[in-house]
């Protein structure tokens, strides 16, 4: 299953580079603008009117979530991640680059084991379960959210169950782990051809400081 979600990554964005990254973009304005109103409209509701949407908090719950699991793949792939790289900076470039590379290699490895854990028995380890069969799981059951639930004109019209049910709002897990894992993988790529320095901006970050330090004067 980790083979095909990864798999199906690539060739999609093999084919259509441009329009993955203008979906993730979409995807990730989507969020935020979806999590900004939802919660300005909750405290006005809530502080001016006394009133407020009974599943809000739920929902902000897996806005931001999804916005979590989607962003810390893309912030890979335009190397937007923070870090600490002094160790790699006073490294040669040849150890410098091994590091780099086995950081990538590392963060392939953590989204895997989070995707599916249960190769690691194979290696003695006893671990079974992950996100893939926690998802898969939800969708089997059908149970819906606590506090998330379907307009009664959904419920008439479409024959829906009541709540939002879960594996709706927990399909971003395999995705997004997929997504982490691919992009992971890229960076490791590039960093052992020689195409990207590290896996994270770090000094890139303090750079910007620098120079836009006097842009604010009082």
């Amino acid at each position: 299953m980790i083979a095909v979600l990864l798999g199906a990554l690539f060739l999609t964005e093999r084919v259509w580079p441009k329009a993955v990254t203008r979906l993730e973009e979409g995807v990730l304005a989507v969020l935020i603008s979806a999590l900004t109103l939802v919660s300005f409209t909750q405290v006005v509701m809530r502080y001016g009117f006394g009133t407020g949407w009974g599943g809000a908090l739920e929902f902000t719950r897996i806005l931001f979530a999804w916005l979590i699991l989607f962003g810390m793949s893309y912030a890979i792939k335009i190397n937007a991640h923070l870090g600490v790289d002094v160790v790699l900076q006073a490294l040669p470039a040849r150890p410098s680059r091994i590091l780099a590379a086995t950081a990538a290699v590392l963060c392939v490895l953590y989204a895997v084991i989070l995707l599916n854990a249960n190769w690691m028995q194979l290696l003695g380890i006893d671990a079974k379960g992950g996100a893939i069969d926690y998802w898969a799981k939800m969708y089997k059951v059908g149970i819906g959210l606590d506090d998330l639930r379907y307009p009664e004109w959904a419920q008439e019209t479409f024959g829906l169950q009541e709540r939002v049910q879960r594996w709706i709002a927990y399909l971003v897990l395999p995705l997004g782990l997929a997504l982490f894992a691919y992009r992971s993988l890229q960076a490791a790529i590039d960093i052992v051809l020689g195409r990207r320095q590290f896996i994270i901006a770090s000094h890139e970050a303090e750079e910007l400081v620098a120079e836009n330090r006097d842009a604010v004067k009082d």
